[in-house]
């Protein structure tokens, strides 16, 4: 086989797999916040409780085909599964398209295959419910880690998980400081959250750290102004700001560097 037909063949493993993973995380979104478990007893229909067959769990495809209704009860399913699970396989076929481009090391997209899952799920959940569940969050640090040692392994590059540990430690104490100053404008979710987004841009280098730290608060502030001029919140009104660290976090890692090197360039330094 040609280079072409095997990258062609990875990129559709790429997107059944990650079109399986977004079939998962619906069941995390719906059933996290709640206190259940996320593997039993198997999904079922919320209305009339049917359980539902393996013909009618194709991710996507089911969907369609039943017309976005419960087979047997006929109520309307939500058009958001199908959402997740493409945005999940076409998120999957992105990170492998940005390890060919190459905008990161290959071996990088492990454990960003990871962040992307565990960012999809967060970020819906924050929006629903304002929070960033512990059962999610806090067993990231051990994936995220073990990854990022598997990729260093792969890369035979080990410095790498230095600065990830200081890219951690940085950002989980600037967002610690925040929630200290102002605890009504940072949650200790966020700060959670930043220290497994500090870990995961800390392995890349100090530009995509700083790129993507900066560019949450960027990201975050222009939208809230948008809406606080469109009179759609309160200036004091509450803004979930995970999914702002998330989008911040993929700016950092897409043009972290690239973007750092025209700055340093605009102003002679380079």
């Amino acid at each position: 086989m040609t280079e072409a037909p095997i990258f062609i063949f990875g990129l559709g493993v790429a997107l059944v797999f990650g079109l399986a993973i977004g079939s998962f995380l619906n069941v995390v979104i719906w059933r996290v916040p709640a206190g259940r478990s996320v593997v039993s007893p198997p999904s079922a229909c919320t209305s009339c409780g049917t359980p539902i067959a393996p013909r009618d769990n194709v991710p996507v495809l089911s969907w369609l085909l039943l017309r976005g209704r419960c087979r047997r009860c006929e109520t309307s399913i939500s058009a958001r599964y199908p959402v997740v699970e493409a945005v999940t396989g076409i998120a999957f076929v992105l990170v492998i398209v940005g390890a060919s481009v190459p905008a990161y090391p290959l071996a990088f997209a492990l454990p960003l295959l990871y962040f992307v899952a565990m960012s999809i799920a967060l970020a819906l959940i924050d929006l629903d419910t304002h929070t960033l569940p512990n059962k999610i969050v806090l067993p990231s640090y051990l994936a995220v880690a073990g990854l990022l040692v598997i990729a260093s392994a792969l890369e035979a590059d080990w410095v790498r998980l230095l600065t990830a540990a200081l890219g951690m430690i940085v950002l989980f104490g600037f967002y610690f400081l925040l929630a200290m100053i102002s605890p009504r404008g940072m949650g200790f979710g966020d700060v959670k959250l930043a220290g497994v987004i500090g870990m995961l841009l800390g392995w890349l280098g100090w530009a995509a750290l700083v790129v993507g730290g900066f560019s949450a608060f960027l990201l975050g502030g222009v939208f809230s102004i948008l809406l606080i001029a469109a009179k759609r919140v309160h200036r004091k009104g509450g803004i979930p700001f995970g999914p702002w660290m998330i989008a911040g976090a993929f700016v950092g890692v897409v043009v972290g560097d690239p973007l750092i090197e025209w700055y340093l360039s605009s102003i002679g330094i380079r």
